[in-house]
């Protein structure tokens, strides 16, 4: 893949030594030049325009020309950036200050201040277009096309060119392909010391993930760098300005979106408190800052940056000098105020003290050539090609010209080059920048097709780089039982079952309240003489005191009337569904209750929170109500689901992308209690009704969702006399007709005629031979009309629904051989034989239901 090559700086010398002044595009190809420099030389040997114009390195002129605006103009800064930024862009490409005056659609009157402003500053982009070098001076210029406009009328009128590029082809190393962002970072640490440091460049869009990545590591292995992190980058300066942010968020302002706040002011808050709101909590801790955000309105600039150095025991004086130089030092930090501050640091660069000591930090969007002796190259996609301006000045061949060169020489830089790449990153093929498809003349689509070699991650740690691991003689305590909520998550996903168990989250607001409604229906089972009207206004306090740190403030009359209407509609059912006498259950285990302590009372019901561990089984769980000696009851806060989603999610064959497995891990454990018997799960959801109570309609039978298990197949509950007296009262019109003309024996004769297929789609049944011999032998004993085989479809759908939305004795069986098949996996994943994969039971997890999702890393196994 070769094309021109780029000359190195002693051939280039060696072109232009006998000239008293060389102009080069870019400054650090003109020091590589001096550098060259072997016999005494008058002034300046070679240098950029600008440079030579003003005898030194010049801050940015759009910086200074925005703070004379500021300075001395009423004008938003925004409009001020946007008409600097204008001026000096046309004047760049056209080479005058005043050109912007031949685009009337730029004009206004922040531009034209601003014209006056800057005709008044002694800038090089003035010096450039009023002077001209000497021409009394032989003068050469090193690739004259990557001049702007400006930069060419400083030069004399006479003068010689010389080219970049020489009549050799430059080969292009290959692009070495690795797996992440952090393994490139890996094989550029590993290849510097603080010995060859000052050798080293590296290349990289100082916007991408590297930048924070090289740089934190060089770090850590005590390299020394420059070129970095500029003003705004640097960590204490982030800080100061979250720390401004946050007392501007007002009071529901989450701990989570403050961690790293707090974690560098080194505030102890636990992960339980994530989603909690900073104003809600009574921390000593978080007590400054809860103050210090109370208080903004009556701190300066100044006065808040005394206070974050007296917090942080640090002292910014940069800042404190940028704010003085934009004036604003003495000025109430109020929100519109922030937003200029911010503003500016995003738009300009502030200068900063470096030692230019260490590895060299170029940025690939800016630099042209580095001068040193191995220079990596850290992802070189699309995000390094150059975003032209799209103004009316601007010659887009002439910049497009100019952007491809810098890049084919930048490429060429140092003897050694290593060009460090991703191929694909999320799943999706990382594109080359496209100045590639330029100088090779070919299209690609990523690295891959292109010459390259792929570089895995290394199997042995070494010193320094990477975590060592230490083996632990221990052997893991195995999972003998495993609850409802821990199997649906490892179902769905084993690695994020496995986070779970080592990772804690952030309390949030529905388990909260679902707890306490929990508590209350339990205290209500045991107490129902101590709730009265004021006992529900005090529960009801209670919760939004609980809830209060984790809900928006504007939400909390709300949940008020959502809060009371729920607990009425738990008193309603309880009232009118009171659990049976539970001396047939051994007493339970007491415990917590918080509706209980605060009433002052204890909880000795043997019928509600019963908790279960089965060994044999392999399950555990908790138990909100035995309704009786068949019937179990659990509280739900969330929105109603049918029966039918109800065993469809409980599906172990084809399982569903929202796994939920209560009810079957319930009914089979009560089945081992009450054996032969026919049970039933009822979810009781607590707060479906409100919107019916607040219309004053409420049916309670809307907020229940039964799920029946029957002790026997399909097949004996379908043949059941009780099921055909059933279908008879309740089935669909010409269902009920067909078999009021026959007789119960006549039905139970159709399943001896032919094996039912316990399927539940119906269509299946209807074309089986169980179907086609049921309608048959109805036709025969009725009569061949068209009803009768209407009928008998109906009767077998009813059939199929009966499996779609009830549990049967094999469902519950072939559960049982289901938790054992987990449990046993679940153990050999914990002993280290097999991996924790991403992908659960029904593939790919859904993420919706996932916990820890940014510890699942995509592409992993």
């Amino acid at each position: 893949m070769p094309f021109p090559r780029a000359k190195s700086s002693r051939q280039l010398y060696d072109e232009v030594k006998s000239y008293d002044r060389v102009i080069t595009p870019d400054g650090p190809l003109a020091s590589a030049l001096n550098r060259q420099l072997d016999r005494s030389h008058l002034g300046p040997f070679a240098i950029p325009p600008r440079r030579l114009a003003v005898g030194r390195r010049q801050e940015s002129e759009d910086r200074l020309a925005f703070l004379g605006m500021i300075a001395n103009e009423d004008i938003s800064w925004k409009r001020c950036a946007y008409a600097v930024g204008n001026i000096l862009q046309c004047w760049e490409h056209q080479g005058s200050h005043e050109a912007i005056f031949e685009y009337d659609a730029y004009i206004d009157e922040a531009t034209e201040r601003a014209v006056e402003r800057i005709g008044d500053l002694e800038t090089a982009s003035m010096k450039l277009t009023n002077d001209t070098i000497d021409s009394d001076l032989d003068v050469v210029v090193v690739e004259p096309e990557m001049l702007t406009q400006l930069e060419r009328a400083y030069l004399p009128a006479e003068y010689d060119t010389v080219s970049l590029f020489a009549d050799t082809e430059f080969e292009l190393p290959p692009f070495r392909i690795h797996e992440s962002p952090t393994a490139i970072i890996e094989t550029v640490v590993d290849a510097v010391t603080e010995t060859n440091a000052e050798n080293v460049g590296i290349v990289l869009d100082q916007e991408s993930e590297y930048s924070p990545l090289i740089e934190s590591a060089l770090e850590a292995a005590d390299i020394p760098f420059f070129g970095g992190p500029g003003f705004t980058d640097r960590s204490e300066h982030r800080l100061f300005l979250h720390l401004l942010r946050t007392a501007h968020r007002g009071t529901d302002t989450r701990i989570s979106e403050i961690r790293s706040l707090l974690t560098a002011f080194d505030c102890d808050v636990t992960d339980r408190e994530a989603d909690k709101r900073l104003h809600e909590l009574d921390d000593g801790d978080l007590s400054w800052l809860i103050d210090f955000c109370h208080e903004i309105q009556e701190y300066t600039f100044s006065d808040a940056l005394s206070a974050f150095e007296h917090r942080a025991d640090d002292t910014l004086d940069a800042f404190r000098t940028e704010l003085e130089e934009l004036g604003i030092a003495d000025e109430i930090v109020t929100e519109a105020r922030l937003d200029e501050l911010s503003f500016y640091l995003q738009t300009y660069e502030v200068p900063v003290d470096r030692d230019n000591e260490g590895v060299l930090l170029a940025d690939a969007k800016s630099a042209s050539y580095v001068g040193r002796e191995v220079v990596f190259y850290l992802g070189l996609d699309d995000r390094w090609t150059h975003s032209a301006p799209r103004r009316p000045w601007v010659d887009q061949d002439a910049q497009f010209t100019r952007n491809l060169k810098s890049f084919q020489l930048l490429l060429q830089s140092g003897s050694q080059q290593h060009y460090l790449v991703q191929d694909a990153t999320g799943g999706s093929p990382v594109t080359p920048c496209l100045y590639f498809e330029e100088l090779l003349e070919r299209e690609y689509d990523r690295f891959s097709e292109l010459p390259s070699t792929t570089h895995q991650l290394r199997s042995e740690p070494h010193d320094g780089a990477v975590f060592n691991t230490e083996s632990v003689d221990v052997s893991p305590e195995p999972v003998e039982t495993i609850s409802k909520s821990s199997l649906n998550t490892y179902v769905n996903s084993p690695r994020d079952y496995y986070f779970s168990r080592i990772v804690d989250g952030p309390e949030k607001e529905y388990l909260t309240e679902g707890n306490l409604l929990h508590d209350f229906a339990e205290f209500y089972v045991t107490h129902p003489a101590v709730v009265d009207d004021a006992a529900l206004t005090e529960v009801v306090d209670l919760m939004l005191d609980e809830v209060r740190p984790l809900i928006r403030s504007v939400d909390e009359q709300t949940r008020r009337t959502e809060y009371r209407l729920s607990l009425e509609t738990i008193v309603s059912y309880l009232d009118d569904n009171p659990p049976t006498d539970g001396a047939f259950l051994t007493p339970s285990s007491s415990t917590e209750n918080a509706i209980a302590d605060y009433f002052g009372y204890e909880i000795e019901s043997p019928v509600t929170e019963r908790r279960f561990v089965d060994e044999d089984l392999g399950i555990n769980g908790m138990i909100d109500l035995v309704q009786s000696q068949t019937e179990l009851l659990d509280y739900k806060s969330g929105s109603k689901n049918d029966a039918n989603s109800i065993v469809q999610d409980a599906a172990i064959d084809n399982p569903s992308d929202e796994p939920d497995f209560q009810a079957l891990l319930y009914l089979t454990y009560w089945r081992s209690q009450t054996p032969a018997q026919q049970l039933s799960f009822t979810f009781f959801y607590v707060t479906e009704l409100v919107d019916d109570a607040i219309a004053g309609d409420v049916d309670i039978d809307d907020a229940l969702t039964t799920v029946t298990y029957y002790p026997g197949s399909l097949t004996d509950h379908v043949r059941t006399e009780e099921f055909f007296e059933y279908l008879r009262e309740e089935g669909a019109n010409k269902c009920q007709k067909i078999l009021s003309k026959i007789d119960y024996q006549t039905y139970a004769a159709l399943f001896d005629a032919a094996p039912l297929v316990e399927t539940t789609d119906s269509d299946e049944l209807i074309e089986s031979e169980f179907g086609r011999t049921m309608i048959e032998r109805l036709e025969a004993e009725i009569g061949e009309y068209k009803y009768v085989k209407t009928g008998s479809k109906q009767v077998m759908r009813e059939i199929a629904r009966q499996q779609k939305g009830a549990f049967f004795k094999p469902d519950l069986d072939a559960f049982e051989s289901f938790v054992e098949e987990r449990l046993t996996e679940l153990n050999r994943r914990r002993t280290g034989d097999e991996p924790f994969p991403i992908e659960g039971l029904a593939g790919e997890p859904n993420y919706r239901r996932v916990d820890n999702r940014d510890l699942l890393l995509e592409g992993e196994q």
